[in-house]
C-alpha cells in the first residue's frame, strides 16, 4: 500500500495503482524477478506495449481506465470520443486554466503532474533513491564533470503515475539545450520497485539537459522511462527561449519520472515538502503549484 501526502487536505492518501497485482508478483518473489529479467525490462515488451496502445483496437481502454481511476475529462482539450487510440488518450493535452504557472519570478513551480520528494544540501556520490538504497549522479548522467556542478545542491524526484497528465513543462523563461540520450532498461519507478532494486534510476532508459533558467540558474533536467514507456518525447526546441509553463515533452504510456537538479543555493524548497520526504513520503503536487522559492542572495 502506498499512501502520499495531500498538501490540501493535510491527509494522507492511498495510491490507486494500476497493476498493483502485476508488479506486487514482479518485484516481490523470486519468480516474478525472472520474468523481469527475461521479458519487462527489455525493449521489446515497452515498444510491444506501444504498439497495441497505437492501435485503434486500445480505444475500447479509455473509457474504463477513466471511471476506475476519476480522470476529470472536463479540463482536458478534447472530448473521449475524439481519441483515435490508448495513447492519445494517455498523452491528453489539458486547458491551459487547468494548469496555470505564476508569472512571479520568485515562485518555484511543479514541471508536472505526480508526487514529489526533494533534498537539499545533496551528495552527488549518495542520492536518496528510497531508504536503504542510494545512487551517483555521475552514474545516472555518465558524466562526471556535470555531475559535480551539482554537489551540495537540491535535487527534487517527481514520480508519474500511469493515471497522472503526461506532459512535463519548463519551469521558467530560459533557454534549453539539446537533450542527450542514455540506453537502458525499462523497470518500473513505482515504490514497489524501488524498494526492491538497487540503482533504479541509473539502469533505466533516460534523457537528460541542461536549461539555463532566468531566475533559478543552470537547472539540470533528467527524464526516466519506465515499463511500458517506450518513448520520452521531447517537444521543445533546443536554443530557442521558452517561457514558464511551456510544454517540455511529454510520456508515452506507463509510469515515468522527472529529475530536477539545481546547483547549490539557487532555490528553496518548501519546508513541508521538505518533512514529508524526511519520513518517508511523497507530496502530490500539480504542473505549475508552488514547491519552493528563489533564493535571494542580501
Amino acid at each position: 500500500m502506498i499512501k502520499v501526502y495531500n498538501r490540501n487536505t493535510g491527509q494522507y492518501e492511498v495510491e490507486e495503482v494500476a497493476g498493483k497485482k502485476m508488479l506486487d508478483f514482479i518485484y516481490g518473489n523470486k519468480i516474478g524477478h525472472m520474468s523481469l529479467e527475461l521479458l519487462l525490462k527489455r525493449k521489446f515488451y515497452s515498444s510491444l506495449m506501444g504498439l497495441v496502445c497505437n492501435t485503434r483496437f486500445s480505444k475500447s481502454m479509455i473509457r474504463g481506465f477513466i471511471e476506475k481511476f476519476h480522470i476529470d475529462m472536463s479540463i482536458c482539450k478534447d472530448n473521449i470520443q475524439d481519441y483515435k487510440n490508448f495513447n492519445q488518450f494517455f498523452i491528453r493535452s489539458l486547458i491551459k486554466e487547468a494548469r496555470p504557472f505564476s508569472e512571479k519570478f520568485d515562485i518555484l513551480p511543479s514541471p508536472g503532474d505526480g508526487r514529489l520528494k526533494a533534498w537539499v544540501n545533496i551528495d552527488i556520490n549518495k542520492l536518496v533513491q528510497i531508504k536503504g538504497f542510494s545512487y551517483s549522479l555521475k552514474e545516472l548522467l555518465v558524466n562526471n564533470d556535470l555531475a559535480s556542478k551539482y554537489e551540495k545542491g537540491t535535487c527534487i524526484i517527481l514520480r508519474l503515475a500511469p493515471v497522472d497528465y503526461h506532459r512535463f513543462h519548463f519551469i521558467d523563461s530560459g533557454k534549453c539545450s539539446s537533450s542527450k540520450k542514455i540506453k537502458g532498461s525499462y523497470y518500473s519507478v513505482n515504490p514497489v520497485a524501488l524498494e526492491s532494486m538497487e540503482n533504479l534510476y541509473c539502469k533505466n532508459k533516460r534523457e537528460y539537459s541542461i536549461f539555463k533558467s532566468e531566475n533559478f540558474g543552470d537547472v539540470l533536467y533528467i527524464e526516466v522511462g519506465a515499463t511500458s514507456v517506450g518513448t520520452i518525447a521531447q517537444t521543445y526546441i533546443p536554443g530557442k527561449k521558452v517561457c514558464r509553463g511551456d510544454e517540455k515533452g511529454y510520456f508515452k504510456f506507463g509510469g515515468s519520472t522527472v529529475i530536477l537538479f539545481f546547483t547549490k543555493d539557487a532555490v528553496k524548497i518548501d519546508d513541508e515538502i521538505l518533512m514529508q520526504t524526511e519520513i518517508g513520503y511523497e507530496t502530490r503536487v500539480l504542473a505549475g503549484e508552488s514547491i519552493g522559492s528563489v533564493v535571494v542572495n542580501s
